[in-house]
């Protein structure tokens, strides 16, 4: 490897590739590998910082995932994050214990105090906000280390022993929550680990492009499930610069697209020079979503669906066990749906819950951005030469309007959805507020409301407009859109789409919620 690289240990925290990538803004390459990894490995790959990560378990219990404590000894600079910070501090001799009242356990903005003499903290100011999500406490931090930071409740809130490069931190720096974390990772990657800054996205594309053609080969084929949105349009790019015209573009229309979607996707596509191939499968998709509630079984229903048509189309168009499938699969897909690491499952994506029969159907299946963010893909889309109109675009679910109809979809619910959703989004662009606001739509709910209009009785749908601001779509902070867009908004659709009589507005953030609504 050209470039020097940050090993993150992942110990099943949500936001541990978040960490990564905050490496990578940083200009260090950085990968994810599990605790499980063995300590050969770790050497092998001469890391000049290793991260340990947060995660849900308490160090003191039997079962708790621990790591080699000879990692201790490689005279690599370790940075070590809520669990990972506990880790650290078992590992070398401290004590950590279930908090013993309220006061220590902190979780969300905490007013926090640096030591600012600290290598991790330089010249940043001595008191801001961080994020706490910690329940237990360093009753005894081991020999060698000193309190760096405290917060009002616990005065352990940093550890360091700076004579070996070892720091730990209960919060989490990596969260946009915490007031110049990134700083933090970035003094504890240069002041302490010794970074050059030898990474950029242009290197992670040529690598990548390199890698693809390789592993697809001379002859090799590739079919690109294409949405039309963001992470497939950069991934259509990506593997076009791999295999040229070897590449075939399939878009499904599922009958649950925004208004005029399917025709734009394929005007855009039109101009490229790729096999585009446009599926009208709406009866298809509708008939097996019929009558079903779940939102769970609503993606997999639709994930699975999916991939049936792309195996009629591989067949279609003689695509063998040669060949490969490729999706545009970014990290917070792999997170949510409980495969990054040891975290947890939140839901589904479509796009991870592919029939056994589309495996079958191809040699391999390509997703190389499943490790980007969705700021971090239109970087990639710009590197590919993309039009900006493409990579700015507003991001839309895989399983489309299926996961933003609550309770059973129907054609009629998918119409007045794609009417209302039209009016909000076409507000927000009058008012100039697209560019500021990173993702809003609208969301047909399962409850209904009494209403009035025309001095008769209402009884209609509640529709809900949802707004969000966020940098990685891991955390999200919803949007404070002015009043009169508002207003503009909910009267033109109370006025223009039937079945409608009640407009509400979602103001929460990401977690507790997620950005989608099922």
């Amino acid at each position: 490897m050209s470039h020097q690289l940050v090993i993150v240990l992942d110990f099943g925290g949500q936001y541990n590739q978040l960490i990564a990538r905050r490496v990578r803004e940083c200009g260090v390459y950085c990968e994810v590998l599990p605790y499980t990894t063995p300590l050969s490995e770790l050497k092998r790959r001469s890391p000049i910082g290793i991260i340990f990560t947060g995660g849900p378990d308490s160090v003191y219990l039997e079962d708790a995932p621990h790591y080699d404590p000879a990692v201790f000894q490689l005279g690599i600079p370790i940075l070590g994050i809520c669990y990972g910070c506990q880790l650290m501090a078992h590992t070398l001799g401290g004590r950590v214990t279930e908090a013993q009242n309220d006061s220590a356990r902190e979780y969300g903005k905490t007013v926090t105090y640096y030591d600012t003499s600290c290598k991790l903290f330089h010249a940043l100011p001595q008191q801001s906000i961080s994020w706490m999500s910690h329940g237990d406490y360093m009753a005894q931090v081991p020999e060698g280390f000193a309190l760096v930071a405290h917060s009002d409740a616990c005065p352990n809130v940093a550890i360091a022993d700076e004579s070996r490069g070892f720091y730990g931190v209960q919060f989490h720096p990596e969260v946009n929550h915490t007031e110049n974390g990134v700083e933090m990772i970035r003094n504890f990657l240069y002041q302490v680990c010794g970074a050059a800054g030898d990474w950029n996205m242009g290197d992670f594309c040529k690598r990548t492009v390199a890698q693809l053609r390789e592993q697809i080969g001379p002859e090799g084929r590739v079919l690109l499930g294409l949405s039309g949105g963001v992470d497939s349009s950069v991934l259509a790019a990506l593997l076009a610069e791999a295999v040229g015209d070897r590449l075939t573009c399939v878009f499904v229309d599922h009958g649950l697209m925004r208004l005029n979607e399917g025709d734009e996707v394929e005007q855009a596509f039109s101009k490229w020079n790729v096999n585009f191939v446009r599926v009208n499968a709406e009866e298809r998709f509708l008939s097996h979503l019929a009558k079903v509630r779940d939102p769970e079984r609503k993606r997999k229903i639709i994930g699975r669906e999916f991939g049936l048509v792309f195996v009629d189309e591989a067949m279609r168009f003689g695509i063998t066990k040669q060949d490969f499938f490729a999706q545009g699969t970014i990290y917070p897909d792999v997170v949510e749906s409980g495969m990054g690491g040891q975290s947890a499952k939140i839901k589904t994506h479509h796009n991870k819950a592919l029939p056994k029969k589309l495996l079958r159907q191809f040699k391999g299946v390509l997703e190389p951005m499943s490790y980007l963010f969705k700021d971090e893909v239109r970087q990639l889309g710009r590197e590919l030469g993309l039009p900006e109109y493409l990579i700015s675009r507003q991001p839309f679910p895989g399983p489309g309007l299926g996961v933003r109809i609550l309770g059973s979809i129907t054609k009629e619910k998918a119409d007045i959805l794609r009417q209302a959703d039209f009016i909000y989004r076409d507000e927000i662009a009058k008012a100039g507020l697209d560019s500021q606001i990173s993702q809003y739509f609208a969301v047909l709910t399962d409850s209904y409301s009494v209403g009035v209009m025309g001095d008769s009785r209402t009884y209609a749908y509640v529709l809900a407009l949802r707004a969000v601001t966020t940098d990685d779509f891991m955390t999200a902070d919803w949007a404070r859109i002015p009043f009169e867009v508002l207003d503009r908004a909910s009267r033109r659709i109370v006025n223009q789409v039937r079945g409608v009589n009640r407009v509400v507005y979602d103001v929460t953030s990401k977690p507790p919620a997620t950005v989608e609504w099922e």
